[in-house]
């Protein structure tokens, strides 16, 4: 934490835009905490509110962006190469491809609130196909008010930004998980029923 913020202090717009990329990918950077730092150092005046907007919504669009053509790409070969084990094919990408078509949009607009979650969802928008713009829309309108959202914290919060950002990021924590067991009792569920009526 000590390093990201560091280098953000030290190298400005391009560190923050760097880190969120690389962070929305999936490394180990607290994004949220991040945008919180940043949002305290607006309240400072030691940077200019609509360019740590912009740095932080381009790294965001960015990092998403990557994970959704990782998904295009590279998902695509796993599901091919190994789906007869994992039990996904074609038909079953489809029928993802149509979710997110119908309501999957949403996924990609709210996964950046749930940590862990915003990165899956663009590999899987991309494994499934779903088409460039529609992906952009709603994952980079998702990014704007993500960004805007944990900036304005900051800028609110002050100097108490560190004790808000730890709790804020405690409790995204704990709601992802919650909502990650919710999902395997869910699909565990369908699975036995499925398993039950075929039997």
């Amino acid at each position: 934490m000590d390093a990201v913020f560091g280098w953000v202090a030290t190298y400005g717009y391009g560190a923050l835009f760097g880190l969120l990329i690389f962070g929305i990918v999936g490394l180990p950077i607290p994004d949220e905490t991040l945008l919180v730092f940043c949002g305290y150092l607006i309240f400072k005046g030691k940077m200019n509110p609509l360019e740590t907007y912009f740095a932080a919504l381009a790294g965001s669009c960015c990092g998403i962006t990557v994970s959704y053509f990782i998904g295009r790409t590279a998902g695509l070969g796993v599901v091919h190469r190994f789906g007869k084990y994992l039990h996904v094919n074609d038909r079953k990408l489809a029928k993802v491809h149509g979710w997110f078509e119908h309501s999957g949009h949403w996924a990609l607009f709210g996964g950046y609130y749930v940590a862990g979650v915003r990165h899956f969802t663009a590999i899987i928008a991309g494994a499934s196909k779903l088409e460039f713009h529609a992906f952009a829309l709603f994952a980079w309108s998702g990014a704007a008010t993500w960004v805007a959202v944990f900036l304005t914290l900051g800028y609110f919060i002050g100097e108490r930004w560190k004790p808000v950002a730890e709790l804020v990021h405690r409790y995204l924590l704990y709601a992802s998980v919650l909502g990650i067991g919710v999902g395997l009792l869910v699909l565990g569920a369908r699975w036995y029923w499925r398993r039950r009526t075929i039997s």
